[in-house]
């Protein structure tokens, strides 16, 4: 998923929104010092894996920032829901569970609304934000 995602990050950086991919190619154990940095250093965090959310790196990292009493408010994941997903080619799957670099870019910039970040966009013309 690391690919899709820095396809989604050239995207998002098109629209002046520069964002940290991270690989964590591992599950367990979780890099706890480097997921602790970034949550006291990033406005939004957003976890994407092409597994099962429930129980997986996503739920993990919620885990140890919730231990950790930091703001679990600014973690956001996707991955695969809870239901019986229909089979097919994996592009396709990804495509219609918004985990392709489309959906993953516009997941981010909704949640960004949501959150109410964009408006800490310069005012300059060029809207440049680092997340």
């Amino acid at each position: 998923m690391v690919y899709r995602c820095l396809h989604a990050a050239e995207r998002l950086s098109e629209r002046g929104i520069e964002v940290t991919v991270v690989n964590a190619r591992f599950a367990k154990p979780l890099d706890n010092g480097l997921i602790l940095k970034l949550v006291r250093s990033h406005k939004l965090l957003m976890t994407v894996e092409d597994h099962a959310l429930m129980g997986g790196f996503g739920s993990a990292v919620l885990e140890l920032v919730s231990d950790e009493r930091e703001e679990t408010n600014k973690i956001v994941r996707m991955g695969i829901p809870d239901h019986f997903i229909e089979h097919g080619p994996r592009n396709l799957i990804l495509k219609n569970l918004g985990l392709d670099e489309n959906g993953i870019a516009d997941k981010f910039i909704a949640t960004l609304e949501l959150m109410d970040i964009h408006s800490s966009f310069s005012k300059s013309g060029k809207r440049h934000l680092t997340v």
